[in-house]
């Protein structure tokens, strides 16, 4: 069975402090997840600028990035599934990351899409799957897998009959690059996730999964809403036909992660929420 594992960016306005970060991975421990997947800008000091871009994004990264990551994650008793790093620190320094993954005992690295990057650009994504496969290729030297997380930019046309990601998929090399999908994206970009997922098949290893609807009660002052996340079963998202696809594909971990309007405000009280989802299907 797949881990049930908590994506870090959820838990940064909560994890500030040891003592928080603690307390917030024992809350995930005992919501019944049994990982939790790190981002390398999370775990190391954060540049101002990315937590302001990532606070504007609605997605906080806080301010734990000098706390001792192994320690607290290993006292919680969770696995660590994956690390999120940039493609850039992978080609710069692929011993870093190669230690990185060692240090946390995970065999996957996931690059998480590209910052200032036309995804219309054939020549562009077809650059990026190169150096996709270069990586990739340099971290299996080193027993460490490369995935690719997409969020909706992939899904930009770059023809009439083609996205970004099908290209993705179509050149690069299963051998050294495969996938994270996270069905919110597609879904918001109005593709087909299960469908996606089915394509997929083999070559997706881990699932990121989240939630789409409403948290309004009573009457709309217009007939349009606004959707955004919401916690698992609680939205009009498919999930329990993505979730068994999912373990069809045998995917080695599904991921919750949900980027705000979190029930109460509060990332605790989401995840919390969403466990009872995860726990029942996953």
């Amino acid at each position: 069975m797949p881990v049930k594992a908590v994506q870090q960016i959820m838990l940064g306005t909560v994890t500030g402090t040891e003592k928080k970060a603690a307390e917030t991975l024992r809350a995930v421990k005992n919501a019944g997840y049994e990982g939790i997947e790190l981002n390398g800008f999370m775990i190391k000091p954060t540049p101002f600028i990315v937590r302001v871009m990532t606070k504007l994004a609605g997605m906080p990264v806080g301010k734990g990035g000098g706390l001792d990551w192994e320690a607290l994650v290993k006292a919680a008793g969770l696995s660590v599934v994956s690390v999120h790093e940039d493609l850039g620190s992978i080609r710069r320094d692929p011993d870093g990351i190669l230690a990185e993954a060692k240090r946390f005992c995970t065999e996957y690295i996931v690059v998480t899409g590209m910052y200032r990057f036309d995804y219309s650009d054939r020549a562009a994504v077809a650059k990026l799957a190169h150096d996709l496969n270069e990586a990739g290729r340099r971290l299996k030297a080193g027993g460490v897998k490369l995935l690719y997380h997409n969020h909706n930019c992939e899904f930009r046309k770059v023809e009439q009959e083609k996205t970004a990601y099908q290209m993705l998929l179509e050149e690069t090399d299963p051998e050294y690059v495969n996938f994270e999908l996270d069905s919110y994206w597609p879904t918001e970009a109005g593709v087909d996730a299960l469908a996606l997922m089915k394509q997929l098949g083999e070559r997706m290893k881990l699932y990121h999964i989240n939630d789409r609807g409403t948290r309004i009660s009573g009457a709309s002052m217009t007939p349009i809403l606004q959707s955004d996340s919401m916690e698992l079963g609680y939205g009009n998202m498919n999930l329990t036909a993505m979730v068994e696809q999912a373990k069809a594909n045998g995917v080695d971990a599904v991921i919750l992660e949900s980027h705000k309007n979190w029930a109460d405000k509060s990332p605790i009280k989401s995840l919390e929420l969403s466990a009872e989802f995860m726990n029942r299907y996953v």
